[in-house]
């Protein structure tokens, strides 16, 4: 008997201009790194490209799980605040739309994995708030590099992953604030407490999120091409 892969959905980014290279043509894109850690670990990818948040439940209807992928900042109306920060880097757009993704997965009943922003924007979807500005937490050194300790809990699956502390990359601007009523933190930064990891406490909720880039570094360490697997099979 053939056992069906596992389809995974990847909320999509896009580029407005993708430079001389390619013709400035404007492009819908994933991050490799979740295409190929969720193929690697034996999933079936697909890209959920930005659009009508109406067409939501159609896209959610296709797949298993759902994948929030890293990307701009979450545009602070989401979340009830002005913006206090000079910064360019919004796509309400795309807020709109994997809020709308977010909304159904849940009614569907369907995982859902967030990173970085993905994590971000689930807090807020779910009635959390964000700091806008994060200090000290966009590295400079290359993304397959870790730059920070992180100590995680003892009862969250990410314990059996990658210990009780663990050293990870960072290359986030926002960070989590108000945790939404149905999330709780299993991992936080050493030295200035911003919070790394939440998971679902709703048990009609799955979802996992992380601050830091398993994505850059699933080729280069064992831990997190794991957690992609956890995240496929297990999530």
């Amino acid at each position: 008997m053939t056992t069906l892969q596992p389809i995974i959905g990847v909320a999509a980014n896009e580029r407005r201009d993708a430079g001389g290279e390619m013709g400035h043509m404007a492009i819908s894109y994933n991050p490799s790194g979740y295409i190929k850690a969720v193929q690697l670990v034996g999933g079936l990818p697909i890209m959920l490209p930005i659009g009508d948040p109406m067409n939501a439940k159609r896209y959610v209807s296709m797949i298993d799980k759902l994948v929030l992928a890293g990307g701009q900042n979450v545009a602070p109306e989401f979340y009830g605040e002005v913006e206090t920060i000079k910064s360019n880097d919004y796509n309400r757009e795309r807020d709109a739309f994997e809020i709308a993704l977010i909304n159904e997965a849940i009614k569907q009943n369907k995982p859902i994995l967030g990173v970085c922003r993905g994590m971000q924007l689930a807090n807020v979807a779910l009635g959390g708030s964000l700091n806008q500005n994060t200090p000290n937490h966009w590295q400079s050194t290359p993304i397959t590099q870790t730059s920070h300790d992180v100590l995680i809990n003892n009862a969250s699956p990410l314990m059996k992953i990658y210990g009780q502390k663990a050293q990870v990359n960072s290359f986030h601007r926002q960070s989590l604030k108000q945790i939404a009523p149905q999330l709780e933190i299993i991992a936080k930064s050493i030295g200035d407490d911003v919070i790394e990891a939440v998971q679902s406490t709703d048990p009609n909720l799955r979802f996992l999120g992380v601050q830091w880039h398993p994505d850059f570094m699933y080729n280069v360490r064992d831990e997190d091409l794991a957690f992609f697997r956890y995240a496929v099979y297990h999530l």
